[in-house]
């Protein structure tokens, strides 16, 4: 189902597309330039995530994330793949890796979840 496009929804995509980074709701909250409460905010963060157009990423901490995946969409990356949480810049990026994993028979995965935590190349 194709849903109207608001200039809120417009705001958020366009914030997250020009980061290039995946971003928590608050860290959204205090950079848009429209006047949106935090709730629109997690309606349309989910909204984008069910429509395939942002996914989440949830931190170690249990803290979400959110990415417009434009090295996903260039690279063809899977939806299982890995991401990466530098701990001094907490910027939290895609890595172009596939997931590699294996399960008992029987089992069927619907969803991964692979965040990996360090130093990212830019702060080394």
């Amino acid at each position: 189902m194709k849903r109207r496009s608001t200039p809120t929804k417009e705001a958020v995509l366009s914030l997250l597309t020009n980061a290039g980074k995946a971003m928590s709701q608050d860290t959204i909250e205090k950079n848009i330039e429209v006047d949106i409460d935090r709730a629109t905010i997690y309606r349309v963060l989910n909204r984008f995530c069910e429509d395939g157009i942002l996914h989440r990423i949830v931190a170690e901490d249990g803290k979400q994330y959110f990415a417009v995946c434009i090295k996903c969409e260039e690279k063809k990356l899977a939806d299982h793949h890995f991401h990466f949480r530098c701990t001094n810049c907490q910027t939290i990026e895609c890595l172009p890796v596939p997931v590699q994993f294996s399960l008992p028979q029987g089992y069927q995965v619907e969803n991964v979840n692979c965040i990996l935590t360090g130093v990212c190349k830019d702060c080394a």
